[in-house]
């Protein structure tokens, strides 16, 4: 089969996407003929392509990031052809660099292209998925207050000697 792992900080609208299509039961079933192939790959990452993300390979990894480089797909041809490895096939990042991302999903060689589409799609188009700081709580209060009036310092104590 697949499998996914996500960090903690992946935002809600790619949480509701990967939800959505799993719902859907297509995400369920396996790539067909074994790993990621030329066409999965590219059926994968359209999204990217069709954004205008920068693309580049480098050894063994074929990377898709935007301009400002604050978010990625990449894809590990060599874990892709050992399914047997622990290596993750796919990481879909976003933050300051894929090494310190802000979040990422890591798949694995196996993971149907269909949904990898859809999860390139939320990241490439969706809103709120490449921000690289916390997002600013919908709500702030604002509080004022009067600042409570000093109590008197006590009197000081005076005491005489008389000789």
């Amino acid at each position: 089969m697949w499998h996914l792992t996500l960090s903690g900080a992946t935002p809600a609208p790619v949480l509701q996407t990967l939800l959505n299509r799993l719902a859907e039961g297509d995400a369920w079933e396996t790539a067909i003929g074994g790993p990621a192939t030329e066409k999965t790959v590219t059926e994968a990452t359209h999204p990217l392509t069709d954004a205008g993300w920068r693309h580049t390979v480098d050894g063994r990894w074929i990377r898709w990031e935007t301009l400002q480089a604050d978010a990625g797909v990449q894809f590990d041809a060599f874990a892709a052809q050992n399914p047997h490895s622990t290596l993750a096939s796919w990481t879909l990042w976003a933050g300051p660099s894929i090494d310190h991302p802000t979040w990422a999903i890591h798949a694995s060689p196996y993971t149907p292209a269909p949904l990898l589409t859809h999860l390139a799609e939320e990241l490439a188009h969706g809103t709120g998925t490449r921000q690289s700081s916390p997002a600013k709580p919908p709500y702030t209060a604002n509080l004022t207050t009067t600042p409570r009036p000093l109590a008197p310092a006590p009197a000081a104590q005076h005491t005489s000697r008389h000789r």
